[in-house]
């Protein structure tokens, strides 16, 4: 019997704040929440920023841009003689600076002569066009939390997001440690876009045509993997399992699919997933706006007929929209076997019972949609009927859309969505889109959701796209519901969290309520054993209670283990059995009963 992968606990930072203890969930519904609750959104908040609680909540979600986020480029040249490039015409200023000599080469590109005597660097700035993005909230400053000598940002947030994480399960990672074997843990974790700001590799095509000189650390911190490479040499002290998985906007669900399949096929026990996604970056800005992606300011200013665009809605899935808006975000969650989860008494706060990933073969465009989700949403359709039947799925299930905010993701997605509910007899399948609050994080998407997708078992509220006033007529809704506001949902028992990335990289999982994972625990391993866990939490919830309010009065607190507990060659004991690190721990070298069949009689 495979076993159950279950959530215990969630951690991160995005634009609405901390993921842990769902407080970034109720920036999203803040409208909706108690006083008390909001009350504590409003102090995890201060407590991140610094600001005072009048003005928070301005300071989240989509907004403008700051001033100093412009694109700039610099151009070799010398002081003595002029400076010749190419350059594309749309990317030419508006108004030319006095000695500048354009002449075409074709209707696309022109060359561009500069004046001798501007020295070796030419700054070259570009007017902005999209001004709105989904940052981290202002003032918030992951990189002042702890020794981040030379990290990029990406990697800053993945620190402080394992930590959130780790608070919010309530147990020292030690204790976990102790319970499994170093090569039963796994931490799969990456990004979309590597580091691309000066202290990765963003630096490393930056700074030589600027003077400066490349450093040492800016290829390797600049890699995709080094998120789950700076978990485990820096939080967990992990020698197990590791690796990243990229699936440009699907990327968070790739990782999470490679957890749960390695717990239910019993070769880990605990299983951290995430990703951490940094690209606010001007350089990337202009690269996706260039590609026709993202909402510019002077195409949403004429959505509303106005002279100026209302950057706070910025992102509008399923509406009248012209692009997606760029985030950034760092999402974690740990993931155990069933019998681990219930043996350490941890808080369960669902399950993820499959993930399924598809490509979209054949495809006109490398970017453009395909059939790939067709089977992936069906199939997880298809696991969330049989795991909590007609009804549940019917009428207890919910979808976290993709939900970009351009005109072909709000077609593409929705007819995939409406013909899937229409074959499982589902007569309004509610749907949202996050991404209204707080942009598209890229790799980190699919985190965000899964985020959101916890709060909203916690708080029986699915949140509405807030950010659009009309459903777009193009939009395929026969068997769908997609709420403009919050809905109150007393009994969520399932949802369905799609992703579809650039590529054709397709993924759709399944994510139960912590309800119906107790219910399946208690089915598996008895009345007795749900018992036992029941006393054993008690500690793990005091836990989280402490950690709760540590969120709201005190200064986040980093964990970064860096040059400690450092093993050499001489912790290493080996054997033909097994081998042994610092004179404690054992790992056996089992025979693989997968390939029995394969063994030579010898």
């Amino acid at each position: 019997m495979s076993a159950l992968p279950v959530i215990t606990a969630m951690g991160g930072i995005n634009a609405a704040g901390r993921s842990a203890q769902h407080f970034a969930f109720q920036r999203l519904i803040f409208d909706a929440l108690n006083p008390s609750q909001q009350q504590d959104t409003l102090n995890s908040l201060n407590q991140l920023t610094g600001a005072d609680q009048d003005s928070v909540l301005a300071r989240t979600l989509i907004r403008a841009l700051p001033d100093s986020h412009q694109l700039h480029g610099a151009l070799a040249g010398t002081s003595d003689s002029p400076i010749t490039l190419e350059m594309r015409n749309m990317d030419l200023p508006d108004s030319l600076a006095p000695g500048w000599q354009v002449h075409a080469i074709d209707k696309r590109r022109s060359h561009v002569t500069l004046p001798a005597g501007l020295g070796l660097h030419v700054p070259l700035d570009t007017p902005r066009r999209v001004s709105a993005a989904g940052q981290l909230p202002d003032g918030f400053d992951p990189g002042a939390l702890y020794a981040s000598r030379s990290h990029p940002r990406a990697l800053q947030m993945a620190i402080f997001g394992i930590s959130d994480a780790l608070g919010d399960l309530g147990l020292d990672w030690a204790t976990v440690a102790a319970h499994v074997r170093p090569d039963q843990v796994a931490v799969y974790a990456s990004n979309a876009m590597s580091q691309m700001d000066d202290n990765g590799l963003g630096g490393v095509m930056r700074f030589p045509p600027n003077g400066q000189r490349i450093t040492s650390k800016q290829v390797p911190l600049g890699l995709g993997e080094m998120t789950a490479d700076f978990l485990n040499a820096y939080v967990l002290h992990s020698v197990g399992t590791t690796g990243g998985m990229l699936g440009a906007c699907a990327t968070f669900l790739y990782n999470l699919e490679k957890g749960v399949h390695a717990i239910r096929n019993g070769r880990v026990r605990v299983a951290i997933i995430g990703t951490s996604e940094a690209p606010l970056v001007p350089e990337i800005m202009e690269g996706y706006r260039a590609m026709g992606a993202l909402a510019e300011d002077q195409a949403l200013a004429a959505l509303d007929g106005a002279s100026t665009a209302d950057l706070t809605r910025a992102c509008r899935p399923f509406s009248g929209n012209c692009g997606f808006t760029m985030a950034e975000s760092a999402q974690f969650t740990v993931l155990m076997d069933d019998a681990l989860a219930l043996e350490l008494g941890v808080d369960i706060l669902g399950a993820v019972p499959d993930v399924f990933i598809h490509a979209d073969g054949a495809k006109k465009s490398i970017s453009a949609p395909g059939v790939g989700n067709y089977l992936t949403v069906g199939k997880a359709a298809a696991l969330t009927r049989q795991l909590i039947g007609e009804q549940g799925l019917r009428e207890h299930s919910f979808v976290h859309a993709h939900g970009t905010g351009t005109p072909q993701n709000r077609v593409t997605e929705s007819v995939i969505l409406d013909r899937v509910a229409e074959a499982f007899g589902i007569r309004q399948w509610p749907v949202t889109a996050i991404k209204a609050f707080v942009g598209h994080s890229l790799g980190s998407s699919g985190g965000d959701q899964l985020a959101a997708a916890l709060g909203s078992f916690a708080h029986n509220q699915i949140p509405g796209i807030r950010s659009i006033d009309h459903i777009a007529d193009d939009v395929h809704r026969q068997h769908l519901d997609f709420a403009m506001d919050h809905v109150q949902h007393d009994n969520l028992q399932a949802s369905l969290i799609n992703a579809k990335g650039f590529g054709g990289n397709n993924a759709t999982a399944v994510a139960l309520a912590p309800s119906v994972t107790r219910e399946m625990l208690q089915q598996r391993h008895g009345a007795q054993a749900m018992a036992r866990w029941e006393s054993r939490r008690e500690n793990v919830l005091e836990a989280k209670s402490r950690f709760r309010n540590h969120c709201l009065n005190e200064t986040p607190r980093p964990i970064y283990r860096f040059n400690d507990g450092v093993l050499g060659d001489e912790a290493v004991t080996l054997s033909r059995e097994a081998v042994q690190l610092n004179g404690g721990t054992i790992m056996e070298f089992d025979d693989d009963s997968n390939l029995a069949d394969y063994q030579l009689n010898r």
